[in-house]
């Protein structure tokens, strides 16, 4: 758990290319996140992120809910696996 008086966390890159869309106008358009660990803030709300599992990346619409949470909460990086039962 973070400290509170060090404030959230937030990778840098994940708000340089939010800011960088939002000046060219592009609200669609899914911004990358590789960092799992990184908050979600309020400014995020109805953006789209692709937030990456380790394999793939997996697209994730911000809503009012999800504030205060982080990315890697909200995208399955394990793959469970199914056993067949023999006759």
């Amino acid at each position: 758990m973070r400290s509170v008086w060090k404030g959230p966390f937030i990778d840098n890159s994940v708000l340089n290319e939010m800011d960088q869309l939002q000046k060219l106008g592009k609200t669609k358009v899914p911004i990358k996140v590789i960092s799992k660990n990184s908050v979600i803030f309020p400014s995020f709300v109805g953006l789209t992120f692709s937030v990456f599992n380790g394999k793939k990346f997996s697209n994730l619409v911000i809503n009012e809910n999800m504030v205060g949470h982080k990315f890697g909460e909200f995208v399955v990086t394990k793959k469970y696996p199914i056993h067949k039962k023999t006759k």
